[in-house]
């Protein structure tokens, strides 16, 4: 499930889009102000940014410039009334990965939202390495100190997830939905039978883990 921070002062249209990408099936953060936003962006770390010029406290220029300036490089797309070559030009060069100009059509910028979330995907890395481990996504490889180890595909499809959203806590709920998909009944137990399985695999010691945490009420966190 991807996360999408939407930063917009018009109560409005924000409720409209965060209705909008849910719908969707995106896991929406929202704020109303430069500061609520920049501060979301830093501590959520969402997946992709949609950003206002015309905030309250700080402008969508500014909010864009700082987060840049943490070294976050998630897509950011701009939203303004304005339409000036100068305006566009600015917004690009602060760091902004694409502009859409008001009014707009929901379609348009979900098309925008997956194209950019598209890009970002086909530049990760398909290497990811953490411990003694390292994960191959392109040829769904695993090695530990060296040697390959046999994962089923779900379990793959489980180590993925957790390398994809490294750093977040997910739950049982968006596990299930990244890894078994929502048309499929599966209980919770599943979800953490497959983790003490993965953890028997990539952990020195899966009693005292490392990298596949338990987060008590929450769910699981995957340190590097």
């Amino acid at each position: 499930m991807k996360s999408v921070l939407i930063i917009e002062d018009n109560p409005t249209m924000l409720r409209g889009l965060e209705d909008n990408f849910e719908a969707k099936g995106y896991q929406v953060k929202t704020a109303r102000d430069g500061d609520q936003g920049r501060n979301a962006a830093v501590k959520e770390k969402p997946d992709l940014i949609i950003l206002d010029i015309m905030l309250p406290k700080t402008n969508g220029y500014e909010v864009c410039s700082q987060v840049r300036k943490k070294n976050l490089d998630m897509p950011i797309i701009m939203l303004t009334a304005k339409d000036q070559e100068s305006d566009i030009v600015l917004g690009l060069n602060l760091g902004a990965d694409d502009y859409v100009t008001k009014p707009f059509s929901p379609r348009e910028l979900r098309a925008r939202v997956k194209a950019a979330l598209r890009r970002t995907e086909d530049d990760a890395p398909q290497t990811f390495r953490f411990g003694n481990s390292e994960v191959n996504l392109a040829r769904c490889e695993l090695r530990v100190a060296g040697k390959p180890v046999d994962l089923t595909a779900l379990e793959f499809k489980l180590l993925s997830a957790f390398v994809a959203h490294r750093g977040k806590v997910l739950s049982r709920a968006q596990l299930l939905d990244l890894v078994w998909g929502r048309d499929t009944f599966v209980t919770d137990r599943v979800v953490d039978n497959h983790v003490v399985t993965l953890r028997r695999k990539i952990e020195p010691d899966p009693a005292r883990p490392r990298h596949l945490l338990s987060i008590r009420g929450l769910g699981y966190r995957f340190d590097a």
